[in-house]
């Protein structure tokens, strides 16, 4: 157990280090070009740059809701929710810490929001709460469809981390205006520790709304998966084999 417990806080911190950190120091010059996008590249690139890491050993998920979702969807045993997730935060509140001591290296540093999630205020594009809690339902729901399907018995083997980095990706383009986006408690808990004041009194709705999100997803892609293993898929006619290839 230990060695995944570590292989989740090493891939929670740079999945936090990385991708809070492209925006925190890289996005903070506009100069350099990075913008939204290019944070949003950032996040996917850690999710799949340590899956195939360290994936063999934990599992990847680097994320509380993720573990939540998987365990909704018998991926993943009870005992070792709790344990994952401690580890997960602790990897997060971690690197929050290193990108604090390297970011206030810089003249002139203020903390701001420091890469934290919030609504109302908050939110980068000043959406309000209940947009805020739908936009994280939904983007952790099919975040877990991805997961649970590129992961399956029947899919195409050695390509999981490339769609669950690339729905990262995809995922952080759409909702960064909402939220800054979440679909993480753990990277949430780290720079809101260090943010302070309102973001920590707004961080319930980014453990609340992607653990949500996350047991659904994985409820869902768990019936989906029964359905196509007792063979309950559509019918796709094929073209009679030629006689010389029987």
């Amino acid at each position: 157990m230990r060695h995944r417990l570590a292989a989740e806080l090493l891939g929670t911190f740079w999945l936090t280090f990385g991708g809070c950190g492209s925006a925190v120091l890289a996005a903070a010059f506009p100069s350099l070009g990075i913008g939204f996008a290019g944070v949003a590249l950032a996040f996917g690139l850690t999710v799949l740059t340590m899956a195939y890491a360290v994936g063999p050993i934990s599992g990847a998920h680097f994320n509380p809701a993720v573990t939540i979702g998987l365990w909704a969807g018998g991926r993943v045993s009870g005992g070792s929710v709790v344990p994952y997730i401690v580890a997960q935060v602790a990897g997060a509140i971690l690197a929050a810490a290193v990108l604090y001591l390297i970011a206030s290296g810089k003249p002139g540093f203020a903390v701001g929001g420091f890469a934290a999630n919030g609504y109302g205020d908050l939110s980068p594009g000043k959406f309000g709460l209940v947009s805020c809690l739908v936009m994280e339902v939904v983007a952790t729901f099919f975040f877990l469809l991805v997961i649970m399907g590129s992961t399956a018995p029947g899919a195409p083997g050695g390509f999981a981390p490339l769609a669950i980095g690339l729905a990262l990706t995809l995922i952080h383009l759409v909702s960064i205006p909402v939220t800054n986006t979440s679909v993480n408690p753990a990277r949430s808990t780290g720079p809101a520790l260090f943010a302070g004041g309102a973001y920590v009194g707004q961080l319930w709705l980014f453990w609340l709304a992607p653990i949500a999100g996350a047991i659904l997803g994985g409820l869902v892609a768990r019936w989906l998966g029964d359905a196509a293993a007792s063979g309950d898929r559509p019918r796709v006619a094929t073209a009679p084999t030629p006689p010389a290839a029987r």
